[in-house]
């Protein structure tokens, strides 16, 4: 079996991937600020890394692996947020929060082994700012303690920029206060209609850089095996991270992997509020099942762009189709539990190339398709599941997935006659006897998509 291999941003290449302890694979992902919808682009990180979750799982087995993924329960726009709508903060944070969660789980999103919340590490938060205060790496000034950048010579290395041309390439704080205009807040003053805590500095608030440092320490430990999230977050976000948590921990590496996706786009534009070409997630999946949102989001490699098209989400379908397709003509057939196979997992151990994966799961779909034994149709139904699964996807009922479970048998048995008609009559060559099955089925209010396996259809509403 071929090694996992990961593309480290940080070494610029694909490494293979040796965890610290087998026994305990440790992943941290930064989640959402909840104060309002996920659009379909914060949704990548979480399928991608999901993904991940699983791949690991089934290496490592399924309590070895440690996934923490956080939720950042204060912050300016949580605050603004709360004042626009009068009402009060935890109720703003627990109610998106909870949105998040049912949206992401609607894409096939496991829950995290863990997900620790901001507001409930405020403690380790203020500890380790005092260990930078203590070690020469952070300064009070103004009422805010701040990070400084000039004491720590690998700052920039994650993004690989000069520190100049990462603060004109960003947009970094100018303050009078600052040492350093890339020094940025640990700690800031919270105004009395604020949320804060007493701190030696007085009563005020964690940067949001600070946050994931104290999270990850607290639940993974000092150095972890793989920090993720969007390549939006290698500058500030993540430099920043390393810079505070390697000084806080004596130079101990926060983590051994920094993995990265890419950015999901509109067309040729990035998706922003501005254009107003967001898409949420909470929207979306009012017209489209959550698992052709997950194909279509692994169609690109992670760390390629992905452009998010109408033409992609109907493409999207009809594959899932194809695979429900084949699943339902074997719905009399009980799977054997299988392994996945060798082609496929080869694929997602290459640096999770989801694309290589799905053509191998239709390669898969197709022998299950050609089975002729019920051996060979038992064998090959569980590895198109067993494949199908580490993506996230195949995991509904084939019959559902169609529509057809409230349908009248006497009418399902009439349509599927009808089908095997117009089949047998487009083998034959007959187009005329085709076209008029065809024409019998519009008027069923039946949709026929014809694909390699066969034909598949759906009631329409």
């Amino acid at each position: 079996m071929t090694s996992l291999t990961l593309f480290d941003t940080m070494a610029r290449r694909k490494r293979d991937f040796e965890p610290t302890d087998p026994g305990r694979v440790t992943m941290y992902v930064c989640g959402p600020t909840v104060y309002s919808y996920a659009h379909i682009g914060n949704a990548r990180p979480a399928v991608v890394f999901d993904t991940l979750f699983r791949v690991l799982r089934r290496l490592y087995g399924a309590d070895q692996v440690i996934y923490a993924r956080n939720i950042t329960d204060v912050d300016d726009k949580i605050i603004e947020t709360a004042r626009e709508s009068g009402k009060p903060i935890e109720d703003i944070t627990t109610h998106y929060a909870d949105i998040y969660r049912a949206d992401m789980g609607a894409l096939g999103v496991t829950l995290p082994t863990i997900e620790p919340h901001a507001t409930d590490h405020i403690p380790e938060m203020i500890g380790m700012v005092q260990n930078l205060v203590y070690g020469g790496h952070a300064y009070e000034a103004d009422g805010h303690v701040l990070f400084d950048v000039a004491s720590y010579e690998k700052y920039g290395r994650l993004s690989n920029r000069d520190l100049d041309d990462m603060i004109a390439g960003a947009r970094v704080e100018v303050a009078s206060y600052k040492r350093n205009p890339a020094d940025f807040v640990l700690w800031k003053p919270a105004k009395d209609d604020e949320p804060g805590w007493e701190s030696p500095w007085g009563r005020g608030r964690p940067g949001w850089h600070l946050e994931c440092s104290a999270m990850s320490e607290k639940h993974l430990g000092k150095t972890i095996d793989i920090h993720g999230g969007g390549t939006d977050l290698v500058f500030p976000h993540h430099e920043n991270e390393i810079a505070q948590s390697v000084c806080a921990h004596k130079g101990a590496p926060m983590a051994n992997y920094w993995l990265h996706n890419g950015f999901l786009t509109m067309g040729t534009d990035k998706m922003s509020k501005s254009l107003g070409n967001v898409q949420l997630v909470h929207e979306l999946i009012k017209d489209h099942p959550g698992e052709v949102l997950r194909y279509a989001l692994l169609t690109a490699h992670y760390r390629a762009p992905l452009t998010w098209t109408a033409d992609l989400l109907a493409k999207t379908r009809r594959s899932l189709d194809r695979v429900y397709g084949v699943l339902r003509r074997l719905g009399d057939v009980e799977a054997t539990p299988g392994d996945v196979p060798a082609a496929f997992l080869e694929a997602l151990h290459d640096d999770l190339n989801t694309p290589k994966a799905l053509s191998e799961l239709f390669q898969l779909a197709g022998n299950a398709n050609k089975a002729v034994s019920d051996v060979e149709k038992a064998r090959a139904k569980g590895e198109l599941l067993a494949a199908a699964s580490l993506l996230g996807l195949g995991q509904s009922d084939p019959d559902a997935w169609f529509g057809l479970t409230d349908l009248d048998p006497a009418e399902r048995a009439k349509i599927d006659d009808l089908i095997i008609r117009r089949q047998t009559a487009r083998e034959g060559k007959d187009w005329a006897t085709a076209d008029a099955v065809r024409d019998e089925l519009n008027a069923l209010k039946v949709q026929v998509d014809d694909g390699p396996e066969g034909s598949t259809w759906r009631k329409l509403d």
